[in-house]
């Protein structure tokens, strides 16, 4: 039993309240009363309270034979909206979307050589995209997902550009004027998946991108550890005095599997200066030997990382978000006939669902959540896979 001034039991019965009206799509007051264990006449209350600040809209009546029709609620998804960044190394990617993470408009663009003038580059193409502008909050957050660790809004590593005392958060919140919130893009790609896709209480989701990362969630809460160093994945060692990385070890995961070291190798192995994954996939497809080799020694030097990740976290499911196995899912499988341990115990290693878009809209979740002032949200918007 919660126990406290009124204002605040209130306070946390009205997120609640919320948080029960998104969760459940629609909802009655009566069955949102019995689901929470509250009085009637408390979620009447609150309930009020919710359309007057236009963040609870009702949309009709229940279908029921007997009695009275209750009103159906639902969430006013336009009451907001909020942007979504994901700041890759290449390329620059952003998302506008309500708050349902729906009626999405996206937009792309290439990451600067020069990271200097990268604030100005996102406002820019933030201003660049049609804002909606009937919505009675208008703008409520920025979430910018960064290749790195991020600690307190600040870029503590990130090994392949240099943010560097860019203050990329203060810049952003300087010109718009609402909260921004930065986080590593992997965990917001696990928020994304779990939110929109995969409703467990223990992912481990595995981004493979120009590096790895590991996204996590232990009893339906994002870990990132001490300082928000968790999940660096990419930077467990598989190879004693292997390959020098750019974190200063050797033998680095991501210097084997990372999407970027496996095209480099394909690229240096066939003479080539530079190949992209369609020509990759052209010449798998075509059964091309040494395109069959990049494949086997991603699916070897994953099942290492991912027997390593069962052992150490005991996840239910295993996504992962690679172009290797979104579009070849037959690899999920090998990677599964590789894990010989007894000790490993899962339900299933599957593909990213969300894809390019995993990032943008676990960003999405993490401004529409800390906007609505709750804490669990579960959407079901899988319509926006790989846009770009």
């Amino acid at each position: 039993m919660i126990t406290g001034s009124k204002e605040l039991i209130r306070d946390i019965n009205t997120h609640l309240v919320l948080e029960t009206i998104i969760n459940q799509a629609t909802i009655s007051r009566a069955s949102t009363a019995k689901l929470l264990g509250l009085t009637k006449a408390t979620v009447s209350a609150i309930v009020q309270e919710l359309i007057n600040r236009k963040l609870v809209i009702e949309i009709g009546s229940d279908d029921t034979s007997l009695g009275r029709k209750p009103i159906l609620l639902s969430l006013n998804k336009k009451a907001g909206y909020v942007v979504s960044i994901d700041l890759g190394v290449d390329t620059i990617s952003a998302l506008i979307s309500d708050l349902a993470g729906e009626d999405c408009s996206l937009k792309q663009i290439r990451t600067p050589r020069n990271t200097s003038g990268i604030i100005n580059e996102m406002i820019n193409l933030i201003d660049s995209m049609k804002l909606p502008m009937d919505a009675p909050y208008g703008l409520v957050g920025i979430t910018l997902g960064i290749h790195g660790v991020t600690i307190h809004n600040e870029v503590s590593f990130a090994p392949y550009y240099n943010l560097a005392g860019a203050n990329l958060a203060e810049g952003l919140s300087q010109h718009f004027g609402v909260p921004i919130y930065m986080e590593n893009e992997a965990n917001l790609s696990v928020i994304g998946e779990k939110t929109f896709q995969y409703d467990y209480a223990n992912i481990a989701n595995i981004s493979v991108h120009s590096g790895i990362g590991l996204g996590i969630i232990i009893n339906g809460r994002l870990f990132t550890g001490y300082n928000g160093r968790a999940g660096e994945f990419g930077h467990t060692i598989v190879e004693i005095d292997g390959r020098p990385c750019p974190c200063g070890n050797l033998g680095c995961l991501e210097q084997y599997v990372s999407e970027r070291t496996l095209l480099n190798e394909f690229a240096r192995l066939k003479g080539l200066e530079k190949v992209d994954f369609a020509t990759y996939s052209k010449m798998l497809d075509e059964n091309d030997p040494i395109a069959m080799q990049i494949m086997d020694q991603f699916i070897k030097y994953m099942s290492v990382g991912i027997n390593n990740i069962l052992n150490a976290y005991n996840p239910e499911i295993v996504i992962i978000n690679s172009s290797f196995t979104i579009h070849y899912p037959h690899v999920l499988q090998k990677i599964e006939d590789a894990l010989k341990s007894k000790m490993n115990s899962y339900i299933s290693i599957v593909p990213s669902v969300l894809q390019d878009t995993s990032i943008l809209l676990g960003g999405a979740c993490v401004a529409i959540k800390s906007f609505l002032g709750i804490k669990n949200l579960k959407l079901n918007n899988t319509k926006y896979q790989s846009p770009f």
